[in-house]
């Protein structure tokens, strides 16, 4: 019988037959879709034509299809419903594969002929696209190591590895205590208590088989926890377990893996001639240099931490008539900024919550989609990994453009936050396909006979996605290693920060804002003061994201430490961090740097792409509004469906004529003298 992943996929839109596939099919068909890899990487070595543009780089960008089918099945189950048994197989795959392409970037025969190729180049009348191709491949082969030889070839691939086990434990290690723990409440634990988040506890209870509510470390049912909660012992208790994720001691602990991660990282840049990994990760992004990135985020720092300590002022006054003695405490924070925002913008947002619901703001984001570029959306029925998970169709002009997959609930076996990932990118060569899109997200379900209710910050997740998603369907280039969100880090948030503010122009709202037993539009005054109050407390939010971020880029631009959280308490000393304000991500459950490569060095690049998204986002309100048909089209002409195809600065230079300073972002956060 041959294995559901590697037969031919007789599904809808060539998907993955999920509901043939079981977890015993992927051991087999990894190993016999490496081995078919590395023939084929063999095959291009053996090739004894002179190596050119064909024979080379195209054969590369071909070779590995029946491994990309494995591994785009595996991976959009092992984040989203990370079962024991997946979770186990993870473990074994992830060395397996980092010693797999490491052999690869390692191969010196295969090297030389990519390196032939690249000193050829000039030769080659190679057009635009593919002499992209041909530098990034080269650049990716040196990063890589394959300059290398010897003891340090030998060493690189070693590190590589142990990189690949240690950011799986991480990510299992984090899963797990989040999954784990959980505070249960009595029916008197729910007084003042909204009644969304009431529902919510009691459905977590249930899915958890116990027999009452209980709060769980799942964002989307902690927050409120911890924002609504009268209950100052039960928010003590809730917060210091959300913020020790990863730390709980045993065999869960990140902290050593953190140490290890950081010190195997300073290795690898100085094998590759770099003072540290700060140097050699930001040396391809558009920030460039550490010091770019420092700079950036000081400027913001300063007028974050003044708005912030002062807000501090104001909500421990506010603590100090509840009897909380002295400053308040980071788990009081939420829940005096809520009754703060109540008394001040007369917004509440368990009033609010109603009328977000979750099936009115995806269709908000399809009407987004298909009034800036034509795009429609069908929902169909194919199969899945799990029951919850939905799929749509996307056409533009009855013409097939992408498949788009959104998997919104939350769940035990689901890491925590969200993500868009994408089971086939869009190319045009080796093989022509369309992309198919997968937005992950952590919202509360609620009971079977109530519908999703979102927070105005879980509407903002999903539109952020969902702008991820665009720039993964729209993407018209011709190769796969280029395409949608292959861009560089501190560019690719880009498109879905920018896609965030159609969430705040008022007519989406009017629209899509309809209250969920009423049917009614959100009143005026309501509206109003959502839109009002959008920078609320923007001094908290600024700071920890900044203190994660800084932490991020001091981990990496220095010598590794043996000790990563006496190193973070000595970046947040030196900024003078707030009392009661926590890094978003301490350093044991910083998923985004230490369960791989992706964000080291780089999770500032949330902040950079703002200072573009606020910019180009004026660039519609300076002309015909939001939705102005002639920006829409320069935003997909020139960044949204060019990818990686072309260097981020000048995408965007050719979108607005010019790069942003950070004046457009210190406005868009209330932080402007």
């Amino acid at each position: 019988m041959t294995n559901p992943l590697l037969a031919d996929w007789d599904t809808p839109f060539d998907l993955p037959p999920f509901d043939a596939i079981s977890d015993d099919d992927y051991p087999p068909a990894l190993d016999i879709a490496l081995d078919r890899h590395s023939e084929e990487i063999a095959a291009i070595v053996a090739n004894e034509a002179e190596p050119d543009f064909e024979n080379t780089i195209a054969a590369l960008e071909a070779s590995g299809e029946a491994l990309d089918k494995v591994l785009s099945a595996f991976f959009a189950v092992a984040g989203a419903d990370a079962t024991p048994r997946r979770q186990e197989l993870q473990r074994a795959f992830s060395p397996k594969l980092a010693k797999h392409f490491a052999d690869i970037s390692a191969n010196p025969a295969l090297f030389a002929k990519v390196k032939s190729v690249w000193d050829r180049r000039d030769t080659l009348n190679l057009d635009a696209q593919d002499a992209r191709q041909l530098f990034l491949v080269h650049r990716g082969y040196v990063r890589a190591g394959a300059a290398l030889s010897g003891e340090e070839a030998e060493r690189m691939k070693a590190i590589k590895e142990r990189l690949a086990v240690l950011g799986t434990a991480f990510t299992q290690n984090l899963l797990k205590d989040e999954s784990d723990w959980v505070m249960e409440l009595t029916e008197e634990d729910l007084e003042g208590l909204p009644d969304f988040l009431i529902d919510a506890a009691r459905a977590a209870g249930t899915e958890m088989g116990r027999d009452g509510p209980v709060v769980t470390l799942s964002r989307s049912l902690i927050v409120p926890f911890l924002q609504f909660s009268p209950r100052r012992e039960l928010r003590e208790t809730a917060w210091k377990a959300w913020t020790a994720r990863g730390a709980f001691g045993g065999e869960t602990d990140n902290r050593a893996i953190a140490a290890e991660v950081l010190a195997l990282r300073q290795e690898r840049a100085e094998l590759l001639g770099y003072g540290n990994f700060a140097q050699y990760k930001l040396e391809t992004e558009m920030a460039g240099t550490p010091e770019a990135v420092r700079n950036l985020l000081l400027q913001v720092w300063e007028p974050a931490k003044a708005q912030a300590l002062a807000d501090q002022d104001v909500l421990s006054a506010m603590a100090a008539k509840d009897g909380v003695n002295g400053p308040i405490e980071g788990w009081d924070w939420r829940y005096y900024s809520d009754k703060r925002r109540r008394a001040e913008h007369d917004l509440d947002e368990a009033a609010i919550k109603p009328y977000f619901q979750l099936e009115n703001m995806i269709a908000a984001a399809f009407d987004c989609a298909n009034r800036l570029f034509g795009l429609e959306f069908r929902e169909v029925t194919v199969p899945t990994y799990h029951p919850d998970v939905r799929t749509w169709e996307v056409t533009r002009d009855g013409a097939h453009v992408a498949v788009f997959v959104g998997d919104y609930f939350a769940r035990g076996t689901k890491r925590s936050g969200a993500w868009c990932s994408a089971i086939r990118s869009q190319a045009v060569r080796p093989r022509s396909q369309a992309p198919v899109v997968v937005n992950v997200c952590n919202f509360a379900k609620p009971p079977k006979e109530r519908a999703a209710l979102l927070s105005y910050d879980d509407a903002r997740t999903l539109f952020h996605e969902f702008g991820h998603a665009l720039h993964q369907m729209l993407s018209d280039v011709r190769w796969e290693g280029v395409s949608g969100t292959s861009v560089a880090r501190d560019f690719v948030e880009l498109p879905s920060q920018l896609f965030e503010h159609w969430l705040e122009v008022p007519e989406v709202l009017e629209k899509f804002a309809l209250h969920v037993d009423t049917g009614k539009a959100m009143p005026k005054a309501m509206l109003d003061k959502v839109l009002g109050a959008a920078t609320y407390d923007m001094g908290f939010q600024t700071v920890e994201y900044i203190a994660s971020a800084l932490v991020d880029l001091e981990f990496h631009d220095s010598a590794p430490t043996p000790d990563p959280m006496a190193k973070q308490a000595a970046v947040l000393n030196e900024l003078g961090m707030p009392s009661a304000i926590a890094m978003r991500h301490a350093t044991p459950q910083f998923a985004h740097v230490f369960s791989g490569d992706g964000y080291s060095s780089g999770y500032y690049s949330y902040m950079w792409s703002e200072v573009m998204d606020a910019d180009a986002f004026a660039a519609f309100e300076e002309a015909g509004g939001a939705f102005d048909p002639a920006i829409a089209k320069s935003l997909e002409d020139n960044i949204l469906s060019k990818g990686g195809s072309v260097e981020a600065a000048d995408l965007y230079t050719r979108f607005r004529g010019r790069l942003p300073g950070v004046e457009a972002l210190l406005k868009g956060r209330g932080l402007a003298a």
